[in-house]
């Protein structure tokens, strides 16, 4: 039985991918911040674990909440926009710190403690976004949620050089995405791009090791 782990499953994209992969028969484990979220989990049918990626002493007591598993599948979904400036309006520092820790600090202390529940070929997908390409880039609307998703490019870049033969990691555009944070006047619905990122997490090759991938599948330019 294919066992999945989704980190930041509360609402939108996160608790969709629960909700998809339960429906296929799979074993799912699933971080939420807050009860209401961690009942709707286990609803789901979901192994829920309260755990804040901002805050470094829940990240600490991770690893131990894993012991026993062996992930095919890991999807790390959590992440904050910010301030929704449209120019160069310089953040105060609260919000800076939000946005980086939660965006960038994160994944960089959450993801070691999973090296020891990783299945053999194991695949790790991060939810970034194109507004993280400096190619693609045409405005600094939202600038520091920017610079975080290229900073975890980067993070997930290294993670993948570090666990090659181990692991597939990459880091996903999910699409404009009716959420919370996208809106409502955005592309797709969240059960089209959930859909759309497990497909291409399952159809990953080993030249896709580190890559920048739409949820369609096709490589974005860094």
């Amino acid at each position: 039985m294919t066992q999945i782990l989704i980190i930041g499953a509360s609402r939108g994209i996160g608790l969709e991918l629960v909700r998809q992969h339960r429906e296929s028969g799979d074993t799912v484990v699933a971080t939420a911040r807050d009860e209401e979220s961690l009942t709707r989990l286990r609803a789901l049918g979901a192994t829920a674990i309260k755990l804040d990626v901002s805050d470094v002493v829940s990240i600490a007591g991770l690893a131990w909440q894993l012991d026993g598993f062996q992930f095919d599948r890991v999807m790390y979904v959590a992440g904050v926009y910010g301030p929704r400036t449209l120019g160069l309006q310089p953040p105060s520092v609260v919000d800076f710190d939000a946005v980086m820790h939660t965006n960038v600090l994160g994944p960089m202390r959450v993801l070691p403690q999973l090296m020891d529940a990783l299945a053999p070929d194991a695949r790790i997908g991060i939810v970034s976004s194109r507004m993280g390409s400096l190619t693609l880039r045409a405005n600094s609307a939202g600038w520091v949620y920017r610079a975080s998703k290229a900073a975890v490019n980067s993070v997930m870049k290294d993670i993948a050089l570090s666990l090659d033969g181990r692991a597939l990691c990459v880091s996903l555009h999910p699409g404009w995405v009716k959420t919370d944070m996208g809106g409502q006047e955005a592309d797709i619905d969240v059960q089209t791009s959930a859909a759309c990122l497990r497909r291409v997490l399952d159809g990953l090759k080993a030249g896709d090791n580190g890559a920048f991938l739409n949820y369609d599948g096709s490589p974005l330019p860094w």
